[in-house]
């Protein structure tokens, strides 16, 4: 692969980012902040809320059978890893800014489109093209925060927006549910619309926001990257009443112009990206059927035939507990390293709380199963999502950042459809809860690896992580 060398860019960026990192708090203006939390909102919403479009309440609704509500949702998730490696890759050589516009405008015509969805064809298109969207989204959005936040409790900064955006996976299964139990005929039509109305507002929020400060520098975009930087720190003085501001210390690293793949070529992130790939895959194995198929599952649970309404309410309810685990997280998440929350996350939140739940469907305990949905959403998905973006995304040089994550995300989601598509199948032939337990146990497995192999990124600079230690 054919490199040429730039003896002054690594200076130049490392001035740049480390004006950054010595800021006391974020400076971003509120409408980018907004247009990157609704993101997350929108794709965090939809990831849950076509499992509630396809529960036992509205499914004969849409005209689709269980398998082919069971399809639909597997190729929606399909789409994430096309939309990911590709778009990921664009967000590396075009820039973040002009993806992440990208991204919301295939979130909004996929969603449009379920919503307006006639017969099982529409269905499987426009899943595809919302999963392509979200896939993008899913890499994009953490890329932009941790490159333009300082390196001082980023990831409190980031759990801002991810607080923001969780909702989407909080407050948004308890709405729908609502909203499809009212009026199953139409209700889930609603749910989709809603979806479409937030990524049509989100593209027009983020067609004014800027791209980000490492992107235009590695751009060779110099006099535009100064300019973010200066409007950032005038921000930060005007936020904080500064006069003001500390010294920046750059770091010294050397850079070279090579396209994203060239990262694979580096052992060192090799060591990091695979596992870090796999401890994603495993956990989205895990924790779609969770999100997408449980409450298809319980439709076949003879136990609870004559309360199945009840179900679909208790779900939703519990969805908010994800929005009070992102919060809570905010309270440890710079405190302990990221690779010891997610295996935590991983075994208290997704193995033990789907267990929880699978032995409260099974016996008919409603309130054994509500305590399994709370604990599971509340440590296992309200946390494992974002330590998963957070090093997927920490552990990787600027260059490469959105390339090495989108092959993180965009394979580990073919962990997602090839659960989703088999579980139901899976548990016919092997039994629920042995199949529910056998679903959540690698990813501990992969946590556990992750310690063994990460830094710890708390309160460092990307370039420390990256470029000042392993290079390109």
């Amino acid at each position: 692969m054919a490199e040429s060398k730039s003896p002054n860019n690594g200076e130049i960026v490392s001035k740049l980012t480390a004006r950054i990192d010595r800021l006391p708090t974020i400076g971003l203006p509120l409408s980018v902040i907004l247009a990157l939390a609704f993101g997350y909102f929108i794709s965090l919403y939809d990831v849950i809320n076509v499992g509630i479009a396809f529960s036992s309440t509205s499914l004969a609704y849409t005209h689709l059978t269980l398998p082919e509500a069971s399809f639909v949702i597997s190729m929606g998730l399909f789409g994430y890893i096309p939309g990911a490696i590709i778009l990921g890759y664009m967000g590396d050589k075009v820039g973040r800014k002009p993806t992440l516009i990208l991204t919301a405008l295939l979130t909004a015509i996929g969603s449009l489109g379920n919503a307006l969805s006639i017969n099982y064809p529409m269905f499987i298109v426009f899943r595809f093209i919302t999963g392509m969207g979200i896939g993008g989204d899913l890499i994009l959005v953490p890329t932009y925060i941790v490159e333009m936040v300082p390196a001082k409790d980023r990831g409190k900064y980031f759990n801002l927006v991810y607080i923001a955006g969780w909702a989407g996976l909080g407050l948004g299964p308890f709405m729908a549910s609502y909203i499809d139990v009212a009026n199953p005929a139409i209700g889930w039509r609603i749910i989709f619309a809603i979806g479409a109305a937030l990524a049509f507002i989100v593209l027009v929020i983020r067609g004014h926001a800027s791209e980000t400060v490492r992107m235009l520098a590695l751009k060779g975009k110099i006099a535009e990257a100064e300019q973010v930087v200066k409007d950032m720190e005038d921000k930060v003085k005007q936020k904080t009443g500064l006069t003001s501001l500390p010294e920046p210390k750059p770091l010294k690293f050397s850079e070279k112009k090579v396209d994203p793949f060239y990262i694979f070529k580096n052992p060192d992130y090799r060591k990091r990206i695979i596992p870090i790939m796999l401890a994603i895959f495993f956990f989205y194995f895990g924790e779609y059927p969770y999100l997408t198929e449980f409450l298809l599952w319980t439709s076949s649970v003879t136990a609870l035939h004559s309360i199945s309404n009840q179900v679909t309410l208790y779900y939703g309810d519990a969805g908010v507990a994800t929005f009070i685990g992102a919060i809570l997280l905010r309270y440890i998440v710079e405190k302990v390293r990221r690779a010891i929350l997610v295996t935590v996350a991983y075994a208290v939140g997704m193995l033990a709380g789907v267990t929880i739940a699978v032995l409260g469907a099974l016996s008919g305990d409603l309130g054994l199963m509500l305590g399994g949905f709370v604990l599971t959403n509340l440590i296992g998905v309200g946390w494992s999502n974002q330590l998963n973006y957070l090093n997927g995304t920490e552990n990787v040089p600027t260059y490469a950042r959105a390339t090495a994550f989108s092959f993180s995300d965009g394979l580990g989601h073919l962990g997602a459809a090839i659960s989703t598509g088999i579980i139901l199948s899976v548990i016919a032939s092997i039994g629920a809860l042995t199949t529910w337990i056998g679903f959540q146990i690698p990813m501990v497995v992969m946590g556990i690896i992750l310690i063994t192999i990460l830094p710890n990124t708390i309160g460092k600079s990307l370039e420390e992580v990256n470029e000042s230690k392993s290079g390109t």
